[in-house]
């Protein structure tokens, strides 16, 4: 990646920026589904107190983050948000080996994941990062699929 970018947890002076990034990522979705994308609704303040939201930045501005955490038996990749502004930079790519490094340094060898069907950009990205679809459900109200990714 051209661009340096510098990855963190967020730090609860974040939350506008991370509440923003999610806003705008997922704004995109809101023809397409009722209710709307979870992540819009997540309490970012207490993710961010729990540690689980980790940001990227450039040039000290929020271009992008993931909320991911170590559950007994796997890694779980709960949101991935890029600025729209910064969408085909690379970004969400580097997002996605952070993760991969995150499940590795927890000693997981697997990353579970689940995205909205209608999220149809995301259910052709998953498999092209080696993710395989298990299976499919409603949630919340929410038809989702789900991912799961072996580490090698």
């Amino acid at each position: 990646m051209e661009l340096s970018v510098h990855f963190a947890p967020a730090r609860p002076s974040d939350l506008a920026s991370v509440a923003g990034c999610v806003h705008a990522a997922y704004s995109r979705y809101l023809d397409r589904m009722d209710p709307p994308p979870a992540p819009m609704l997540d309490d970012y303040a207490a993710l961010i107190e729990r540690g689980v939201v980790h940001v990227a930045t450039v040039d000290g501005e929020l271009v992008g983050l993931v909320v991911m955490w170590a559950e007994p038996d796997h890694f779980y990749l709960d949101n991935i948000a890029v600025d729209p502004g910064r969408s085909g930079m690379g970004i969400g790519s580097f997002l996605l080996d952070q993760v991969d490094a995150a499940a590795r340094a927890s000693g997981r060898d697997e990353i579970r994941l689940y995205t909205h069907e209608k999220m149809t950009e995301n259910l052709a990205l998953y498999p092209r990062r080696g993710y395989v679809e298990t299976h499919r459900a409603v949630g919340d109200g929410r038809s989702r699929v789900y991912f799961r990714k072996q580490l090698l």
